[in-house]
């Protein structure tokens, strides 16, 4: 098995009739990874195999050194997903609750709960908002607290679809920096922002369903930017 965080040899994904991942290899062990694309190039795809979402139809794959086929429970311990769209992961009546139901397999005693809940809820601003209705908020208070329900957890990999795409300029920088703050968690970042990419320690292009060039940032920046003024 290769050491590599995520390792992808020749894998394939098919949905119905359409094989939307074609024959991808990577091996990606870098903290922070951007992938970029174009719309309909495979990105949300991507990260949606490498959260568990979908499965592969061809190939080999690990996550951190785990098979999801074969751990799958293990995985969705140590993997925290985070969309473009809040709505989607909020699900309890309150602030606190909903943070407090992402820990609900953690099989931890009503203090620590209590203790990791509120200590989350302070890290990302939302500690006098505990008890507001959790479909109440703004829509950047909303993708905080996503943020916080997946951070409270303490995932060893964050998996992020268009975390800004539908924030204001202030909120898209405080989610972000979120994101990239050194909490010992490895971070795949999907967007078409590239002055977030720019952040991220390598990248990885797709096209049409397959990976069009991987490496360091500024590099891959770059070659994507000259194939958009083709």
């Amino acid at each position: 098995m290769s050491a590599a965080a995520i390792h992808l040899d020749s894998v394939g994904v098919r949905l119905g009739e359409v094989d939307v991942l074609h024959d991808v290899s990577l091996d990606l062990d870098t903290r922070t990874v951007a992938v970029i694309g174009e719309n309909g190039s495979g990105k949300s795809t991507f990260a949606r195999l490498l959260g568990g979402l979908i499965a592969r139809t061809s190939g080999d794959l690990s996550i951190l050194r785990f098979d999801p086929a074969k751990h799958a429970r293990v995985l969705r311990r140590r993997i925290a997903l985070v969309f473009s769209n809040p709505d989607a992961q909020i699900v309890m009546p309150t602030v606190a609750e909903d943070v407090a139901f992402s820990l609900r397999a953690e099989r931890l005693g009503r203090d620590e709960i209590t203790e990791r809940v509120d200590a989350a809820l302070d890290r990302f601003g939302l500690g006098a908002l505990a008890e507001r209705p959790s479909h109440d908020l703004s829509g950047g208070q909303k993708q905080l607290l996503a943020l916080c329900g997946a951070f409270v957890r303490r995932p060893d990999l964050v998996i992020a679809d268009e975390p800004t795409a539908y924030l204001d300029a202030r909120n898209a920088r405080r989610v972000a920096d979120h994101l990239f703050e050194s909490a010992g968690h490895r971070l795949v970042l999907v967007t078409h922002d590239l002055a977030l990419a720019a952040r991220c320690d390598s990248a990885v292009l797709f096209g049409d369903g397959r990976v069009r060039a991987v490496g360091e940032t500024s590099r891959i920046l770059a070659e994507y930017e000259a194939m958009l003024e083709c």
